[in-house]
């Protein structure tokens, strides 16, 4: 079926807008640098013999003055359509578009959008919004000073994307309940109670009812969609150019099929609620805004108070006087800490051993340098260790696109973890602390943990690549881990593991920990041993990660027995691919569950039966009693980690024979 009139058939539009019953199209080449043209406009009926659709011109929609026009755009509501001039102004025809109440004007208009019986156009300079037509739909209508950059509409309602902070404003005779907050979109559209919406932080659809229902009939994809329509640049005043390179996809240069055409996207002002602005527009990238809780500076703290009006100005007071007496605080201890550091030094015999004269070190993990060595031959030390390189605030921010949620891996207590592809092309994660984590941890604990974390190195755990704490930030560089972390493997519908594949890596896994109990200086005990803290790198090796230190504050909580404990949980979790509590499962407690069968010597009816079983099923049954020692109750019972470790080695040599 054609429903379009024989006489258009074979011509080209760049733009086309329907109504209830007609069709109205700019003409013009997609790819042309003008965007203007005349108008075709035509009728879609039935047919009186059989009631099929058909196209046919219709004379109510044809008129000699709008046939001489030049269109920049078009819309079309029930019986009208409207259309901004090239030459100035902005005109509705149409059966029905007297009932719109629109008089002529010279106001040019940026972004035209028409519901059943109304339409609303962005005025091109100042970017407000104005509306003719039925008064229902124009409820709750923005302020004056409100400025828009995108318009769409329903039959009796339009929404709009603020210009200075991207966000959906809706109104008209709908429920507006649902409009994602604290998201920025880049492109908005409508039908008659759904609107969608691409979110500009990842490209991903969102989609909301507006009649007051809180479920979708359906599931919008996943799939990374356009920020726009590709045309000839350069971009105007207030845009930019969209860069393909953040989308970290190898082969993807360009969202255009010619070099010359660009995606241009309006630039944001200002950012959200609970965001401050870190960086503004530039010709290639949008303004960057950051989450409020990682403000470490004046220039944004002035900001983020003013988004938070709940803010006394007494409870600002008193933090003031905290950070001062914190502060003085701070300086007694770095003088003590100071002389702590020099005086040795000072009172060491230049005549004693090498070993002993070489016994301290500098504070934050220098090596001392020979007195007796020219200073032009001495070579600048690193500034925690050899081991650890350290990056650029920028350098860092431009990896992982100005720390994007769609380049986000995961979270924690700790704060964020990043996808990063650094210059060089090299492929790391990144940490970076949040604000409770920046508070509650002084500057000389983070020196001392950066300090030992640099120097440990294991084949499996997850080894510390490099750190960067400019401009009061913690951010830490990690290898990263391509095949993400074995509890995704296990219970979230990643590719499953193979029996010798899971052992190995119980086996891998103990031996990263057994070197943090008794290799690592100071030993290292993990305290929270669980599958999604095992990664697994690109060969599919076992590391470990997400461990921490043993200081005087968490000393009495941890125990290395505990993190036996734990390690057995996660064995069990491998033998029968259930997960450590499951509410769905009776009873829901892994060990509940799996240890009374075991010690009756049924361990091979807990076996995860979604793969299948080797021939030799002895190294899962060794499995299931290397973790039953694991998680007994009492402390004494249960295995080292090198026994483990040991343990673990002869049970994977033998799954070798499966």
């Amino acid at each position: 079926m054609d429903l379009v009139p024989l006489a258009y058939r074979t011509t080209a539009y760049s733009q086309i807008a329907a109504g209830n019953s007609h069709v109205c199209a700019v003409r013009g080449a997609y790819y042309s640098d003008h965007d203007s043209g005349t108008i075709d406009c035509w009728e879609i009926t039935r047919a009186t013999n059989n009631n099929s659709l058909i196209a046919k011109e219709n004379p109510n929609f044809y008129d000699q003055i709008v046939s001489n026009l030049v269109f920049n755009n078009i819309v079309s509501g029930d019986g009208f359509s409207c259309g901004g001039i090239r030459d100035g102004g902005m005109l509705c025809f149409g059966p029905n578009s007297s009932n719109l109440g629109f008089n002529t004007t010279s106001d040019n208009f940026q972004v035209l959008a028409a519901g059943k019986n109304s339409v609303c156009a962005i005025l091109n300079l100042s970017r407000e919004v104005k509306c003719w037509g039925e008064d229902e739909s124009f409820v709750n209508s923005p302020m004056n000073d409100s400025r828009f950059v995108s318009l769409t509409a329903g039959p009796r309602h339009f929404c709009g994307i603020r210009e200075d902070n991207h966000e959906v404003e809706c109104w008209g005779n709908s429920n507006f309940s649902l409009i994602p907050k604290g998201s920025g979109f880049k492109a908005i559209a409508s039908s008659d109670f759904i609107v969608c919406g691409i979110r500009e932080e990842d490209l991903v659809l969102d989609c909301w009812m507006v009649n007051g229902s809180s479920t979708l009939a359906y599931d919008p994809p996943l799939e990374l969609c356009s920020p726009g329509m590709c045309r000839a640049g350069p971009c105007n005043e207030k845009e930019f150019a969209f860069n393909a390179s953040i989308l970290n996809e190898p082969d993807l240069t360009s969202l255009c099929v010619r070099k010359e055409l660009m995606v241009c996207s309006p630039c944001g002002s200002d950012c959200s609620h609970g965001f401050f602005l870190s960086s503004s527009c530039t010709a290639n990238s949008d303004r960057i805004c950051t989450p409020c809780s990682l403000c470490q500076n004046s220039s944004c703290s002035d900001i983020c108070k003013l988004h938070n009006s709940n803010f006394p100005d007494k409870h600002w007071h008193q933090l003031q006087r905290l950070v001062l007496i914190i502060g003085s605080c701070a300086s007694a201890l770095l003088i003590i800490i100071i002389g702590c550091c020099v005086v040795p030094r000072i009172v060491t015999s230049p005549n004693k051993e090498d070993g002993a004269a070489n016994q301290f070190k500098s504070c934050i993990g220098k090596p001392d340098l020979d007195t007796d060595q020219p200073l032009e031959n001495v070579s600048p030390a690193p500034s925690v260790t050899p081991f650890a390189q350290v990056f650029r605030l920028s350098e860092l921010k431009d990896a992982t696109n100005g720390f994007k949620e769609f380049n986000e891996l995961g979270r924690g207590s700790y704060g964020f973890v990043y996808k990063a592809v650094l210059a060089d092309g090299r492929q790391v994660a990144v940490k970076r602390a949040n604000a409770a984590t920046i508070i509650h941890t002084n500057t000389r604990e983070f020196e001392t943990e950066l300090e030992i974390l640099c120097n440990i190195r294991h084949c499996n755990i997850v080894n510390l690549l490099g750190y960067s704490t400019e401009m009061g930030e913690r951010l830490l560089v990690y290898e990263y881990m391509p095949h993400g972390t074995l509890h995704d493997h296990l219970h979230s519908g990643f590719s499953p593991l193979s029996w010798s594949l899971r052992i190995k890596i119980a086996m891998q896994t103990a031996k990263g920990l057994e070197y943090l109990h008794n290799e690592a200086e100071p030993r290292i005990i993990h305290g929270d041993v669980k599958s999604s803290n095992v990664l697994l790198d690109s060969e599919w090796v076992a590391r470990v990660a997400d461990f921490g230190l043993v200081t005087s504050s968490n000393e009495k909580n941890l125990d290395i027995k505990r993190d036996v404990y734990d390690f057995g949980v996660v064995l069990l979790e491998i033998l029968t691919g259930r997960k450590r509590y499951d509410r769905d499962c009776d009873p829901p407690e892994i060990v509940e569950w799996t240890v009374p069968v075991i010690r009756e010597g049924k361990a091979a009816a807990i076996v995860d039966t979604y793969i299948a079983l080797p021939r030799n099923v002895e190294p899962l049954l060794k499995l299931a009693d290397v973790a039953e020692l694991c998680v007994r109750e009492d402390p004494n019972q249960q295995p080292t980690m090198s026994e483990l470790a040991n343990w673990l080695e002869h049970v994977a040599r033998d799954a070798l024979i499966f």
